[in-house]
């Protein structure tokens, strides 16, 4: 079965502007939890100022629009289990490799990006919490055990970011063939030089913003208890709110 041209370049384009575009903003502005629950609320209490109508627009309608026919169209790509074929035999072994892992990440990141919405956005609009602050709630829901297992939703997440930045970093030089920056074979081996720098860059920006919600605390909602011997771990808030994002 033949692919769509249209379709796929559009699936190529989508992956980097704006889904990609959109995981560095998200990824960059949560990094504002390393400076402190000031700064990082204040980029929430930002979006929410946003008028609504402008909101809507973008979330539903240029990101969520972006995602989901990525990812639906990804699913297609997938099920076709199609080889690249943009280079010559020598060089098809890798393409291969890259191929797959693309594949993976892109199934990872789905499964994590639904996670993600269902237990901020979703949960955020239903409890009616919009303007809760958010730095202590993601401090006490990352550190916290769920199932008996502490540190698990952290876990949940530092996957989900590696899976993100990886899909997005390959996207990138899968971009530029499909669209024809890189042709030669020089091109697309630099291009691949930017995209392994580029993965563990984007991975690492999501991290730190992970444990930037271990370095502070939020002078308006004390913790309840105190730092473990690893000098992480807080004890879990009764009442953990939504942390509606955009």
């Amino acid at each position: 079965m033949r692919e769509n041209y249209t379709l796929h370049k559009l699936h190529s384009l989508t992956g980097v502007i704006p889904v990609g575009f959109y995981l560095i903003q998200h990824l960059t502005l949560n990094s504002f939890s390393l400076a402190g629950p000031q700064y990082f609320n204040g980029v929430i209490h930002f979006f929410e100022s946003i008028p609504v109508h402008v909101f809507w627009v973008l979330k539903y309608g240029v990101i969520w629009g972006s995602i989901i026919f990525h990812a639906l169209y990804g699913f297609v790509i997938a099920s076709r289990g199609e080889l690249t074929n943009y280079v010559g035999q020598n060089r098809k072994y890798r393409e291969n490799r890259y191929y797959q892992l693309q594949r993976v990440s892109g199934i990872v990141a789905m499964l994590f990006l639904i996670y993600h919405v269902a237990s901020t956005s979703v949960l955020g609009t239903i409890k009616g919490q919009e303007s809760v602050n958010y730095y202590h709630n993601w401090a006490d829901k990352l550190a916290g055990p769920t199932f008996g297992i502490p540190y698990l939703i952290l876990a949940i997440y530092i996957i989900g970011i590696l899976a993100s930045a990886y899909h997005f970093a390959y996207g990138l030089w899968n971009f530029c063939i499909r669209w024809g920056i890189t042709v030669s074979e020089s091109s697309q081996n630099a291009m691949a030089k930017v995209a392994k720098i580029a993965f563990p860059a984007i991975s690492l920006i999501g991290i730190a913003a992970l444990f930037g919600f271990f370095l502070h605390e939020d002078p308006k909602h004390p913790k309840t208890g105190s730092y473990s011997e690893s000098g992480l771990s807080r004890q879990q808030s009764p009442a953990l709110e939504g942390e509606q994002q955009f």
